[in-house]
């Protein structure tokens, strides 16, 4: 710039321009953004602090025995979750199995196959599936589902007896109660949830991707696999944490078909438990101050430390693909 004197004038800093108009109402947005992040991670600190000083006790008194042994006996004063961890591992697993192919296929047929006219139906019939009360689904599958399984298993354990390994894993039943049952509640309630998640994450691909892949001469399989699920392969996985964050934590459901028997074995025909069943069927009858109590607290801290981890090793996941892609 030039004075009139023809003096150059050299412009201001930056830090000297008259704030844009509005700009307070960002700053107080930014604020308000940052205390909600903060309050969201001082509750959470608060929750690990106060259930871990309830379960103290527990730890105290087992130490490590409290992961690494399954001997769970409050009348004995023995309380060794390991059974209760094995097993909710094992029928968050089989859930996780059977509901992603079935979720991801359904989640594509919705956005990329099915006609307009179907397509509201699909994800009004999801939806309400979403929010049926997961006590429902136990009592189906306890009296219903259960007892029709329960011919099938008998019929799948006459089909592999005297083979090695798969004889003991698809063993004949003891009754209609059993860990395979409970997976297959939890793959059913988590299902929707998965569903409704990849849709939107696969009704997110750029329309110029999609027509590319077309350009190129490609299918719709092709174009599917090359230009849907590549790009939505993050999205995936984020919802399949989710999933699994759902399937570790559900309770009454798992109670009612799982067969409340700790017990670490590689039968999924049989009776097992779950922490989460554990807590809920126990809690009520444990006396406050009580070191069984604390044990059924510490399960909780277990199963909160299990579901970080899982986030933790997502998170992981998630980062080494985006470096993928970026390189």
């Amino acid at each position: 710039m030039v004075a009139a004197d023809n003096t150059f004038l050299l412009p201001r800093p930056e830090s000297q321009l008259p704030a844009p108009r509005g700009a307070w109402r960002d700053k107080v947005f930014a604020r308000v953004v940052l205390a909600a992040a903060v309050v969201v991670l001082v509750i959470l600190a608060l929750i690990a602090w106060s259930t871990a000083n309830e379960a103290w006790p527990a730890f105290q008194h087992e130490g490590l025995r409290f992961i690494f042994t399954n001997r769970w006996n409050p009348a004995k004063g023995e309380f060794g979750g390991l059974a209760f961890i094995y097993g909710t591992l094992v029928i968050s697993l089989i859930a996780i199995v059977i509901a992603v192919p079935i979720s991801a296929g359904i989640a594509l047929f919705t956005t990329e196959v099915a006609p307009k006219r179907l397509r509201k139906p699909l994800v009004y019939v999801v939806d309400l599936l979403a929010v049926v009360p997961s006590v429902v689904f136990g009592l189906w599958g306890l009296n219903v589902l259960g007892p029709m399984l329960n011919k099938k298993y008998i019929s799948i354990a006459n089909f592999f007896h005297g083979v090695p390994v798969l004889s003991t894993i698809f063993s004949k039943p003891a009754g209609n109660k059993a860990i395979m049952t409970a997976g297959i509640i939890l793959a059913i309630m988590i299902t929707p949830i998965l569903i409704s998640l990849m849709r939107e994450i696969f009704s997110t691909v750029p329309s110029a991707l999609k027509e590319a892949a077309y350009g190129l001469g490609a299918t719709r399989w092709e174009m599917i696999r090359a230009a849907v699920i590549s790009h939505s392969k993050s999205g995936m996985i984020s919802s399949i944490m989710i999933g699994l964050g759902r399937a570790m934590g559900e309770t009454i459901a798992v109670a009612l078909v799982i067969g409340s028997s700790p017990q670490i074995t590689a039968k999924l025909f049989g009776p097992g438990d779950a922490m989460a069943s554990v807590i809920a069927n126990n809690f009520g009858e444990a006396e406050a101050g009580s070191t069984l109590r604390a044990a059924l607290i510490g399960l909780g801290v277990v199963l909160f430390v299990i579901t970080i981890l899982i986030g933790a090793g997502a998170r992981a996941v998630l980062n080494r693909s985006a470096k993928k892609l970026a390189s």
